[in-house]
């Protein structure tokens, strides 16, 4: 490896040259005496080749398509967006159905009706805070997925 020399005073109208790709006589002469020019030369002329190999082979599309593109993109976008309470909506609905299923179910089912009023018996002498202290536990889960799950399922859609 060379040592860095000091600056050339044509360093700048050798680059000029070279990306103009029209090296003049009396610059191709100080090129082939100056090691910092030679160097410029060299990495500049390569550079500009790469650039225009990459220019040439660039496929750009025409303007009617991008467009479209980006209009399919808007409407795709518009239409998710415009889903999104949709689906909150039908999440909804489908808890209410659910909880009239089971109210329906409830209120025609003899043996349930029995169940219901052995544990209603069961309860007679019920006590809320000795209830809590004992099932606190179960309560605060019930309460968590009756709550924030709908609320959770609600965000994951969202964010799709």
């Amino acid at each position: 490896m060379r040592p860095i020399e000091c600056a050339c005073e044509f360093e700048s109208e050798v680059l000029g040259a070279v990306l103009q790709s029209r090296l003049p006589d009396h610059l191709r002469a100080h090129v082939e005496t100056c090691g910092i020019c030679a160097d410029i030369a060299a990495i500049a002329g390569a550079i500009d080749e790469a650039r225009e190999e990459m220019h040439a082979a660039a496929a750009i599309p025409d303007s009617g398509r991008v467009w479209w593109l980006a209009q399919m993109r808007a409407r795709r976008e518009a239409a998710k967006a415009a889903g999104r309470p949709i689906t909150a909506i039908q999440v909804i609905a489908l808890a209410c159905a659910v909880g009239l299923l089971g109210a329906c179910f409830g209120a025609t089912s003899l043996w349930f009706q029995a169940a219901l009023r052995r544990v209603e018996a069961a309860l007679a002498g019920f006590s809320p805070s000795a209830f809590l202290a004992e099932h606190g536990l179960i309560v605060l889960a019930m309460a968590f997925v009756l709550l924030l799950v709908p609320g959770a399922v609600y965000l994951a859609l969202g964010r799709e």
